[in-house]
């Protein structure tokens, strides 16, 4: 079977695209350089939309299963502690948003669920195998891959590198890779076990002359480890012995041992943006397009955005719509290269709200609406949630009507046309309606009942009203 897309790279932003078009019925394949898996937790924080792209993906219950809400922290300052504090305030669940809260899962864990959907598609990743080179066409992108058996060239209609903030496609395109890295301050993050502390909070051990100054530890789910961060001074090694002097001097204690360094690595603030995201037929997702800061948990989640917005794109072919991933996701990969690089500016000052994160973390109100439209629900905003019941009275929603590869058209209180297996249409009914075939729909199957007027509030819709929701929850 010719190949539709292949993809470079299996991280998060990889393996979701790779999901997205494999369910679609569309041959894909997913190659990286790397011979094993990565192992350690890294971009460990999943944002509210992210959870909503997973539950779309089927891969919602596994994460959950595998992952924590975020910790309290406790707040050390020479040995004492002065507080506890939390990332963000805990919301409870509401009709239109039931995924309010961030949520923990370290990502070789994540990356792992979304390895096993893909097998569920027949489609493995192929690892220790790099694209070394390609060429592009009208028609299509020949591309050369190497692994221990050798070279192979490959063909495909599209060519999408999700590989990294070293992408070697975006440096082959000749794109320009525009920020800045600081080599002047460097942190040793990574992932480790620590005997003497209760893994069910988090810790921030700050210097006695500067609570700016210290080591944090955020419990990883899944086992004993924590996720760590710590100024690294001078030429010294990063490895666990450095680690645990580290922990000596913020912690003030003795009682605290470092009994495993499972991951670590040296960080640099590094923020960059790729001039362009597209080359005719091919494409930048993840860091290979934008490299943040690690403040907000911003990173891993744009990218899975980036390859939700790409995936139905790609599998529609169109080049006018093709064209609008560029111009949709990278003003969103700008903004949230600003909400990071703000926060990270908080921690570096010492302000007291630095680790507050708000609404605007979340990337529940990222819109690819005009700017010169009005803010509520217009074209490019997210589509709520709402819950229904069907004909039979069984509990529904609308996120269960939006599962799949295809758009949805909402019919409130009239008749949808025919579906097809592009796009699913729905009669949403009054709570009022009394039957499920008011409002002229005479298909009950596909007629559901509004409760408690919900889905009509989120959508401001009236009686007549017909929206088309886009396959990555969009309104069209």
């Amino acid at each position: 079977m010719p190949i539709h897309t292949l993809i470079a790279g299996a991280g998060p932003t990889g393996l979701t695209l790779a999901i997205d078009l494999a369910r679609r019925g569309l041959a894909v394949r997913i190659v990286d350089k790397a011979t094993e898996y990565f192992d350690g937790s890294r971009g460990d924080g999943i944002q509210p939309r992210t959870l909503e792209v997973f539950d779309d993906l089927g891969v919602l219950p596994a994460v959950l299963a595998q992952g924590a809400p975020q910790s309290v922290f406790r707040v050390f300052q020479g040995g004492h502690q002065i507080r506890e504090i939390r990332m963000s305030d805990p919301k409870d669940p509401t009709a239109d948003v039931p995924y309010p809260n961030p949520w923990v899962l370290g990502q070789s864990q994540t990356e792992a669920v979304l390895r096993h959907r893909l097998e569920e598609f027949g489609v493995q990743v192929e690892s220790g195998t790099e694209l070394i080179g390609f060429v592009q066409d009208d028609d299509g992108v020949t591309a050369t891959l190497a692994s221990d058996d050798g070279s192979e060239t490959v063909r495909a209609a599209y060519l999408v590198g999700a590989d990294g903030a070293s992408s070697i496609v975006r440096k082959q395109l000749g794109i320009t890779f525009e920020g800045t890295t600081d080599e002047s301050v460097r942190m040793l993050l990574g992932d480790v076990q620590v005997t003497g502390l209760d893994h069910g909070y988090g810790y921030w051990f700050a210097a006695p002359d500067n609570p700016r100054e210290g080591i944090v530890l955020s419990p990883l789910p899944g086992g004993r480890y924590f996720q760590f961060g710590t100024p690294l001074s001078g030429q010294v090694e990063p490895n666990a012995t450095t680690l645990q002097g580290y922990l000596d001097k913020y912690s003030g204690r003795t009682d605290l041992r470092i009994d495993d360094l499972g991951w670590s690595t040296v960080w640099r603030p590094n923020t960059r943006l790729a001039e362009r995201f597209a080359d005719r037929r091919v494409f930048l997702a993840g860091d290979a397009a934008h490299v943040h800061p690690p403040a907000g948990g911003q990173g891993l989640n744009t990218g899975i955005q980036d390859a939700y917005n790409l995936g139905w794109k790609l599998a529609d072919g169109s080049r006018d719509l093709l064209a609008t991933y560029e111009t949709e996701r990278r003003q969103v990969a700008a903004r949230v290269l600003g909400i990071s690089t703000a926060l990270l500016r908080k921690h570096a000052d010492g302000a007291d709200d630095a680790h507050r994160r708000g609404a605007e973390t979340q990337q529940l109100d990222i819109s690819y609406r005009d700017p010169d439209l009005p803010a509520r629900l217009t074209t490019g905003d997210r589509a709520p949630d709402a819950p229904l019941r069907d004909a039979a009275g069984r509990p529904a929603r609308l996120f269960d009507l939006f599962r799949g590869p295809h758009a949805t058209l909402l019919c409130f209180d009239c008749q949808p046309p025919a579906p097809t297996a592009r796009t699913h249409a729905w009669t949403i009914l009054r709570p009022d309606s009394g039957c499920a075939t008011s409002g002229g729909a005479n298909n009950a199957a596909r007629s559901l009942t509004d409760i408690d007027g919900h889905a009509f509030t989120a959508y401001d819709a009236a009686p007549g009203d017909r929206i088309l929701i886009r396959p990555d929850g969009y309104l069209a």
